[in-house]
């Protein structure tokens, strides 16, 4: 009896550092942006999201009003070490674990901080900093460690279509040569640490930039032929499952086939610039609803079928005070309000019903409509 209690020991020492966290523990999430000054506090989002049986978020900083709101909520939250902190950080250890210790620790256990994204979009965007992404993304993972939070925190970083220099189809999935000398090392520590990979994956912007050549009802989940990959035969109805897929065949030509992607953006604008095709609430409705509808199914792609497809639909709120073309101001399944932008089976803080009408037993009726039910009453008393 003995002999067996001391081999079970030695068994949790050798294996309780293999433990992998997971941020996303769901299939649907939500990223709340806060790019506004006209969006609900965080009590009423929080409010907002329950109401939703919204589980998982991912927020763009370490808001503290945020943190603090969200404590005893069980909602999972991944935080974002932003862009800017990414040289210091590369440069010295003890910026990370200050960083933790000020922005995150003050809140655990009881906020559910699940994951910190190092930087957003670094590869294939900002050059100047992309030399400093591994060895942030180290200092940040060293710094959990020494806090003992490794086994509760994820650390991760999401990447943009622009690290591909191939993805169409998606046995074609395949990265850039220049991403290589930051993305090999990157994806070896992720490996070594159990991260998946996330990546920012839009249909909106594919069908955007090209509506010419790709069938907006594939793009949107709608019914369609598809298109059958020439060397897997598979065959795909939609884009978000292609794009999935060929990030995973990306990852298997560099020899990592049990690595997860997660999605960490996707959604679609419901109102653009003139040169912005799909753009409009109609399309945004569609895709939204059935990305929901797909990612509630909770099964995996054509490629990886045993691995659970997961994502966060971009974004809570329209932001109002982000740069750039009129759809980024415009992918919120929310208005500023808390009403909901476009129904997809959510509710929202307040009512978007037509204020001129009535609510009479689940049915709408007008003012006159009320007034003939009320004078039929009466008239039926004084009978």
């Amino acid at each position: 009896m003995a002999n067996s209690s001391f081999i079970f020991l030695c068994f949790l020492l050798i294996f309780s550092g293999s433990i992998v966290v997971h941020a996303m523990t769901g299939t649907y999430g939500i990223n709340y942006g806060k790019i506004s000054d006209n969006i609900p506090a965080p009590e009423d989002v929080l409010r907002l999201l329950r109401m939703n049986k919204i589980k998982n978020i991912r927020i763009y900083d370490a808001d503290p009003r945020v943190l603090r709101a969200f404590s005893g909520s069980g909602i999972e939250i991944s935080v974002c070490l932003p862009n800017e902190l990414l040289k210091d950080v590369s440069l010295n250890g003890s910026i990370a674990l200050e960083w933790i210790q000020v922005n995150l620790q003050p809140y655990l256990p009881g906020t559910s901080i699940r994951g910190i994204a190092v930087g957003n979009e670094i590869l294939g965007g900002d050059t100047s900093i992309s030399e400093a992404l591994v060895p942030a993304v180290r200092s940040v993972y060293r710094a959990l460690r020494r806090l003992g939070l490794t086994k509760t925190i994820e650390v991760s970083t999401p990447h943009s279509e622009a690290v591909f220099s191939s993805t169409y189809p998606p046995s074609n999935g395949t990265f850039k040569e220049s991403m290589m000398p930051y993305l090999g090392p990157l994806l070896h520590f992720f490996n070594r640490v159990g991260s998946p990979f996330y990546i920012n994956a839009y249909p909106f912007l594919a069908y955007k930039f090209d509506p010419s050549h790709i069938d907006i009802n594939y793009a949107l989940f709608q019914p369609n032929k598809g298109i059958v990959d020439p060397k897997t035969k598979l065959h795909y109805d939609n884009m978000f499952d292609a794009m999935v897929d060929a990030t995973y065949v990306a990852l298997e030509k560099l020899g990592y086939t049990k690595m997860q992607v997660i999605v960490s953006e996707t959604g679609w604008a419901s109102k653009g610039d003139d040169n912005e095709a799909g753009a409009d609430p109609k399309n945004a409705r569609t895709y939204n609803f059935n990305l929901h509808k797909r990612l509630m199914k909770k099964k995996g792609t054509p490629y990886r079928p045993k691995m659970l497809a997961k994502g966060y639909v971009f974004a809570l709120f329209n932001e109002n005070l982000k740069p750039g073309p009129t759809s980024e101001r415009n992918f919120g399944l929310f208005k500023p309000d808390g009403s909901i932008a476009y129904d997809i089976g959510f509710r929202g803080l307040v009512s978007s019903a037509p204020s001129k009408d009535f609510v009479l037993q689940g049915r709408f009726w007008s003012s006159q409509s009320l007034i003939i039910v009320v004078c039929t009453i009466i008239l039926v008393l004084f009978m």
